[in-house]
């Protein structure tokens, strides 16, 4: 295997398996759905709330990657779920399907060789290129992923 083979799958690996970290499929796995608009105590959010930041700061890093006119959402506001907000066992769902699906859109962007993780983002930020922001991404999950299990060890809902 190449260097740069080598590269994408170790990028791949640290986006979808559990390394060092557990991953997000056994984070999420038979989350109790009457718990997940909890607030553990101390927190100003949710299990759901949580989930849901995962998923939208992946989003827009995605979307950061891909959008020529990508603006960024204000901070923090524009990257959790308004603090008041609930969802349902369907909500929960949908956010965790999106989640995985904009990860699977990340993988594929690794995997095609065209993609130069190396070159500038030409409307990004100062250099910004592919691999930092996948780095970024999956340094991001696995603190909050990290987060989920410790809260949900906490709270007792592993069964």
């Amino acid at each position: 295997m190449n260097q740069d083979a080598a590269l994408r799958q170790q990028l791949v690996n640290l986006l979808m398996i559990q390394q060092a970290h557990m991953s997000f499929e056994d984070a999420v796995a038979n989350f109790p759905t009457a718990h997940i608009n909890t607030r553990p105590p101390g927190l100003d959010y949710t299990f759901w709330h949580l989930i849901e930041h995962i998923r939208l700061c992946q989003w827009d890093i995605l979307d950061y990657i891909h959008n020529s006119h990508y603006t960024a959402p204000s901070f923090p506001e524009g990257y959790w779920p308004a603090r008041n907000s609930t969802t349902d066992a369907a909500g929960w769902e949908k956010t965790i399907e999106q989640f995985l699906h904009d990860r699977q859109a990340l993988v594929d962007l690794i995997q095609n060789p065209s993609t130069d993780l190396y070159a500038p983002i030409p409307h990004g930020y100062g250099g910004h290129n592919i691999l930092r922001e996948i780095l970024i991404v999956a340094d991001h999950n696995a603190y909050h992923i990290g987060e989920l299990g410790i809260l949900r060890q906490t709270m007792g809902l592993w069964s």
